[in-house]
């Protein structure tokens, strides 16, 4: 069943004139075709058994790459403005990469849909480590030459995906690529992304673009009581997992510290890192409940914490969850925002949300429906509380290859059929396109 919001007792309000609506999705996780480009980290990592839930690797995903225009396709038809991509570094390495991403932002311009892309999301070339400062200083010179081959269409870039995801999850726990366990001593991954992203918009504006962000994940961080060891803890992960990754951007220093961890001359570094950004990107998907350490490892949300670490996370009781068992906390969205807009002030530029979405089964998604429906009110919520609101990208466009959690979660409007890449647009895939038309 279609929710036709013309209809619906309470539609959705109106939003400024010249807001951003979009869908995102990343190259990992649709494009396929991995004989077809040089290996990145996560290729490596789905290599080692035991690392996939489902034990499936994403060398064909939902096959992007050879059905790119049929994708394009089902953007016109949603009516979306933009279009959030990632572009594959290991496939621009290769002799024909940058040659798949001209032939999709022409099909894009064709169809009346920006071309948004995301020049880093988690598949770095497997020759390469994070925890090396080269790292940045290749990653400016890939974005050069993809500037220079698409800077003449594109016109809005973003430099990363979720530094705070990549350096937690995937150098930190070992939950995801490249699989290190280094616990605090992951720090210089943080780092090095943060400087890569600095280097980026240097080279960006080299290249004569003047619309550029990042797309940092953020969420509020509840106490798990009043008690001073869980405020402690909460504050301590919020620092963490907000703060580290907002505050060298949009004030140009550490939160106290931790500069001193940091590889480098960090004060130069941090005048890299500062470079203004046009707009600040926020991936949202809940708040997170955190109480003090209890003493012994907890599973949480498909990963272990370990028991050393000083803060342990704890479920949102009395609160709904998708089929990933994350909760749905709408108004943790306008929570967030307004935390950022009195954090920061006049130092945080205008906001996008650049990921917003759920993992639900079933082709008629009535509970994703449901889900986007609060999280936009949330959004206009913000709005009407003065937060400079700009855009807002559903992620995501096709159900994907969901990184360590394999092809067992499903995030997508349209649904994608593995075996045979046939793709039907879900219910959630209408309204969304209804939606759209009422905010024109």
């Amino acid at each position: 069943m279609t929710i036709d919001p013309l209809k619906a007792a309470n539609p959705i309000p109106q939003f400024p004139a010249g807001f951003l609506w979009g869908v995102s999705t990343s190259a990992h996780q649709i494009e396929g075709a991995a004989d077809e480009r040089e290996q990145s980290v996560w290729d490596a990592f789905t290599a080692e058994p035991g690392r996939v839930k489902d034990g499936s690797t994403a060398a064909v995903a939902c096959d992007h790459y050879h059905r790119y225009a049929e994708d394009v396709a089902l953007l016109a038809g949603l009516g979306v403005d933009a279009y959030r991509f990632s572009i594959s570094w290991p496939r621009v390495n290769s002799p024909k990469g940058l040659d798949f991403y001209d032939r999709l932002v022409d099909e894009l311009l064709t169809a009346g849909v920006r071309p948004v892309p995301t020049l880093f999301h988690w598949d770095l070339p497997v020759t390469l480590d994070w925890l090396e400062r080269d790292t940045a200083a290749r990653f400016a010179e890939y974005v050069s030459v993809v500037a220079e081959r698409l800077g003449d269409r594109v016109k809005k870039w973003i430099t990363l995906n979720e530094p705070a995801e990549h350096t937690l999850l995937g150098h930190a726990l070992g939950a995801h690529a490249p699989g290190k366990q280094l616990l605090f001593d992951a720090l210089p991954v943080a780092h090095h992304q943060l400087l890569a992203h600095g280097l980026a918009v240097r080279a960006l504006r080299a290249a004569g673009a003047n619309d550029i962000g990042i797309a940092n994940s953020h969420g509020p961080t509840w106490p798990a009581s009043e008690e001073t060891a869980d405020v402690e803890a909460a504050g301590f992960y919020d620092l963490l997992l907000n703060r580290l990754f907002a505050d060298p951007l949009l004030l140009g220093q550490y939160p106290e510290g931790l500069g001193e961890l940091m590889p480098g001359d960090v004060e130069a570094d941090l005048k890299v890192i500062s470079e203004p950004v046009d707009w600040y990107g926020v991936n949202y998907y809940a708040p997170t409940r955190v109480g003090a350490p209890q003493g012994e490892d907890i599973e949480f949300g498909g990963l272990t914490i370990p028991a050393e670490l000083p803060f342990s996370v704890r479920q949102i009781e009395g609160v709904p969850v998708t089929d990933f068992g994350w909760p749905v906390v709408p108004a943790g969205l306008t929570e967030l925002l307004t935390t950022f807009r009195d954090r920061y002030g006049d130092r945080l530029p205008p906001v996008v949300i650049t990921e917003n979405g759920c993992s639900y089964e079933g082709i008629d998604d009535q509970d994703r429906i449901a889900y986007l429906d609060g999280h936009i009110r949330a959004l206009h919520d913000a709005v009407e509380a003065g937060v400079d609101v700009r855009g807002y990208f559903v992620w995501s466009l096709l159900d994907n290859f969901e990184w360590a959690e394999g092809y067992e979660r499903r995030f997508g409007l349209v649904h994608v059929d593995y075996e045979t890449q046939k793709r039907t647009p879900k219910a959630s895939y209408d309204w969304f396109r209804d939606v759209l038309r009422t905010q024109r």
